[in-house]
């Protein structure tokens, strides 16, 4: 069949690309491995409750964020609940932090427990650079620039605020924390570097300050939960597309593709199509090898990263006899160390009370993970002596009962390799570095010619926002390139 777009993968980010450009009018079909959307951003179902396949938490409606102008360029709702505190972050020294979504509450709160110094002018200064950064992304669609229409288009959008942000553009956040005169804070330090983790898979030295101040903040802005899993939050995306006559096929591994005369061809092994455009959501590492056109493949090979500078994940999925905690998202340190990963903490997400869809009353699941460098190095044998260590952490701290434990498994990066089927089985996309600065990231465009991308391994990066921002800019880029 031949289509105006095939879009490869149905995660957030090619959902977005997706939708953008079947509200333009173009027929446009989705191929995914899977048998359901959603990519790193989806529920699977078993022994009758419903578990995350990745994301557990989600921002980015907000005023001048991309999910909020998604949804209000195609009409599409949403169906989430809000919460009234995002997460709790248990400390190395035993002390509980709670990120309340207010300025003024949080900072309160950093205070009361990293003292007083310099803790009000270093978070105002991140809350208001992050809203900055905000409200720059989707002003300037067409950066990062990789043509000269993209120079002209965001020369003539430039405002003084874009200006304001370039010299964070150019220090980490650990010369942001030493200008606060605040690294010799050792309690702050270690609460900062595992929180960037979460949120930019990587620590101080490397983060670049104009990003990772925003995803320290994610805190600050509205933070909610989907009833059902994340399964919910990608099913009114696929709604859309085939309300609009366009096409989801699921079981559909793209092997190839191949340039022709009038677009490519897409290979799956089952079927062909042909289309005059691509969009890969597919990770960079990915991408590169779908594509049969070897000078392709060799340019995009300098912006591909090894397993040893990514990051894979242990995660437990678990139903525990009790009830949902009011907090649903946590924060574990641990100070010496998960044994046999070194992993220094754990981030648990419980499903919310009033969701009765992923379990019964009385009964709650858990989502529980921790990082892994270089997942190609860390083959994992002893699964059950992991899980028991991160079980004690999480009881230590009172909010995992193994008494109360119905059913639970463990995965590895090799079982994320096997269901994803993303290079390394790497999560979390990109890490940021600091010899990387934010106009030197891979861009939509994957060959100038009919090609682009989307997704956690190209500007702007990690988070539903990140990726579903990547959507946008992808449609953006095609529609500007061609229409």
């Amino acid at each position: 069949m031949k289509y105006d777009v095939v879009v490869i993968g149905a995660g957030f980010g090619s959902l977005t690309a997706a939708a953008l450009l079947a509200r333009r009018g173009l027929q446009v079909c989705v191929l995914e491995q899977a048998k359901y959307p959603g990519g790193c951003s989806a529920s699977y179902r078993r022994k009758g409750y419903w578990f995350e396949t990745g994301a557990t938490t989600l921002v980015g409606l907000d005023a001048h964020m991309p999910l909020h102008y998604l949804l209000a360029e195609t009409g599409i709702r949403l169906p989430v609940l809000r919460l009234q505190t995002p997460m709790q972050v248990h400390l190395p020294d035993g002390q509980l932090l709670t990120r309340y979504p207010q300025l003024e509450d949080w900072i309160a709160e950093a205070e009361r427990v990293f003292g007083k110094y310099n803790q009000r002018p270093f978070w105002e200064h991140c809350y208001t650079l992050s809203q900055q950064v905000w409200r720059t992304s989707l002003q300037q669609q067409s950066f990062p620039a990789s043509n000269t229409k993209d120079l002209l288009l965001s020369a003539a959008r430039v405002r003084p605020m874009h200006l304001r942000l370039l010299p964070a553009a150019f220090q980490t956040m650990e010369q942001l924390l030493s200008k606060y005169k605040l690294l010799q804070n050792e309690l702050f330090v270690a609460f900062v570097n595992e929180q960037l983790l979460i949120t930019a898979q990587n620590y101080l030295p490397e983060v670049n300050a104009l990003f990772r101040a925003t995803a320290l903040c994610y805190t600050l802005y509205g933070n909610y939960y989907v009833p059902g899993g994340m399964i919910n939050l990608v099913k009114p995306l696929e709604a859309y597309l085939t309300s609009k006559g366009n096409q989801i096929m699921y079981g559909q591994q793209v092997k190839a593709v191949t340039p022709t005369a009038t677009g490519y061809r897409i290979s799956t092994g089952k079927t062909e199509l042909e289309s005059r455009f691509v969009i890969s959501g597919m990770p960079l590492n990915n991408t590169r090898e779908l594509f049969t056109d070897k000078p392709l493949q060799q340019k995009l090979s300098k912006y591909t990263l090894p397993s040893e500078k990514l990051w894979g994940a242990f995660t437990m999925s678990v139903v525990l006899q009790q009830e949902q905690p009011e907090i649903l998202h946590h924060q574990v340190h641990i100070p010496g160390g998960i044994p046999l990963v070194g992993s220094k903490s754990i981030f648990v997400s419980f499903s919310h009370k009033e969701d009765k869809l992923r379990a019964p009353a009385g009964e709650v699941v858990a989502s529980i993970s921790t990082h892994l460098a270089d997942p190609v190095a860390r083959y994992i044998e002893d699964k059950e002596a992991i899980a028991a260590a991160i079980l004690e952490a999480l009881a230590t701290r009172g909010l995992i009962d193994p008494q109360k434990i119905k059913y639970m498994q463990a995965a590895t990066p090799g079982a994320w390799l096997f269901w994803t089927k993303r290079a390394y089985g790497a999560v979390g996309g990109y890490p940021q570095y600091r010899h990387i600065k934010p106009w030197q990231m891979k861009d939509a465009r994957l060959d100038h010619r009919g090609a682009y991308l989307c997704g956690d391994t190209v500007y702007p990066g990690q988070g539903i926002p990140g990726v579903c921002l990547s959507g946008i800019i992808a449609a953006n880029k095609l529609w500007q390139d061609h229409f």
